[in-house]
C-alpha cells in the first residue's frame, strides 16, 4: 500500500510538471508584436496594419496597432508595447532622425525593431546600420512619376515651354526628397525646361498641408496654362489638384501623379468626372505590412535576421487600369 502510494505522488507530480511545462512552452510561443506607423488615419498605414494584423491570425502571433505621430508619442507606444509583452515592433518613424532614441528604448526592454517606408537617419544623415528595413527605392519611384508625367504631356501635345510644374517638397525627410529628386531628374531629361520648376514645402504630409504649400505658387505664376504636380505620396499631389481647381484650372490643363496607390487615388478614381489627378506609382502597402510582419516573427521565433535593406518598386495605376493593378498588388 505504501509502494503504490509513492507511486501515486510521484506521478501526480510529474503531471504537474509536464502541465507547467506545457503552460510555459505555451507562454513563449505566445508572440506579440507592435506596428507603429506616423498617420494612422491614412490609407497607406491602414492598409499596411490590417495586412500584418491578418498576417498574425494566419500565423498565430499577435499584432497591436498603435500610432505615433511624434517622438513623444512613440516612446510611449514602445512602453505600450512592453507592458503588453511584446517581443518586438514595426515602425514607419514620424521622424527619421528619431532612429537613436527609438532604439534605446526597444534595447532597454530588449525588443527586436524593423523600419518599414522610411528608414532611420544617424546625425550625420546616413542611413542607420544594424536596423532591418523595408522601402521603396524612392529615387526610381520618383523616376517613375517623372516618367509618366512626361509622356501624359507627349500625349496631350503640351509644349514643355508653356508649362509650369509644381514639385510639393519636404526637405526634412529623405525618403520625400529621393522621390521628388528622382522624378525632376526625369522631367529634365525628357527636355522639360528648369526654370518652369517651383516648390511648395509642405509642413505636413497630407492633402490639406499639401493645399495650404501650394495655393500660393498658382497664385504667384500665372503665366501657364497647362501645369504638372508631383510630391513624395499621393495625398499631397491630390491637395496640389484640390489648389489647382480653387485657382480656376480645368482638369484637362493639370498633370498630377502621385505614389503609393491607397484608397486616397482610389475615391479619386471613382469619381464620375475626371479631375487633375492623371495618376499614381502604385506600391503594395499590403506587401509591406505582411512582409515586414512576417520578418520580424521570423526573427523572434528562429532567430533570422532580415535583410538589411529590401527595395521594392511600383506600377503606373490610372483611371484606367486602377481597378487590375488594385486587384495584382492586392490592395
Amino acid at each position: 500500500m505504501q509502494l503504490t502510494a509513492t507511486f501515486n505522488r510521484l506521478a501526480l507530480g510529474s503531471v504537474i510538471m509536464l502541465a507547467s511545462l506545457g503552460t510555459a512552452q505555451a507562454q513563449e510561443d505566445d508572440v506579440k508584436i507592435g506596428f507603429i506607423v506616423k498617420k494612422p488615419e491614412q490609407s497607406w498605414f491602414i492598409n499596411e496594419q490590417e495586412a500584418a494584423t491578418e498576417l498574425g491570425e494566419e500565423m498565430g502571433f499577435d499584432v497591436v496597432r498603435l500610432g505615433g505621430e511624434d517622438g513623444q508619442e512613440v516612446l510611449s507606444a514602445i512602453d505600450n508595447l512592453n507592458s503588453q509583452g511584446a517581443d518586438g515592433f514595426v515602425i514607419c518613424p514620424p521622424d527619421v532622425r528619431l532612429g537613436s532614441a527609438i532604439m534605446n528604448r526597444a534595447e532597454e526592454y530588449g525588443m527586436k525593431v524593423i523600419t518599414v517606408d522610411d528608414q532611420f537617419v544617424t546625425s550625420s544623415g546616413e542611413p542607420m546600420e544594424g536596423v532591418p528595413h523595408l522601402g521603396m527605392s524612392g529615387t526610381k519611384i520618383g523616376q517613375q512619376v517623372g516618367d509618366a508625367i512626361a509622356e501624359e504631356m507627349e500625349a496631350r501635345g503640351w509644349d514643355p515651354e508653356e508649362v509650369g510644374a509644381l514639385r510639393i517638397t519636404n526637405e526634412e525627410l529623405p525618403t520625400a526628397v529621393e522621390r521628388t529628386d528622382g522624378a525632376t531628374e526625369s522631367l529634365l531629361a525628357s527636355g522639360f525646361p528648369e526654370d518652369n520648376i517651383f516648390d511648395a514645402p509642405q509642413k505636413s504630409t497630407d492633402t490639406s498641408g499639401a493645399f495650404s504649400a501650394a495655393s500660393p505658387v498658382f497664385s504667384k505664376q500665372d503665366d501657364f496654362e497647362h501645369w504638372v504636380i508631383y510630391a513624395l505620396n499621393e495625398e499631397s499631389v491630390l491637395g496640389g489638384v484640390r489648389a489647382s481647381e480653387q485657382y480656376g484650372l480645368d482638369a484637362e490643363d493639370v498633370i498630377g501623379v502621385g505614389i503609393n496607390g491607397s484608397g486616397a487615388a482610389f475615391a479619386e478614381f471613382s469619381r464620375d468626372n475626371p479631375t487633375g489627378f492623371h495618376g499614381t506609382v502604385a506600391v503594395s502597402s499590403t506587401m509591406h505590412g505582411r512582409q515586414t510582419a512576417e520578418d520580424l516573427y521570423r526573427w523572434i521565433t528562429e532567430d533570422k535576421e532580415p535583410q538589411a535593406n529590401t527595395e521594392t518598386s511600383g506600377t503606373l495605376m490610372t483611371r484606367d487600369n486602377w481597378e487590375e493593378v488594385r486587384e495584382e498588388l492586392g490592395l
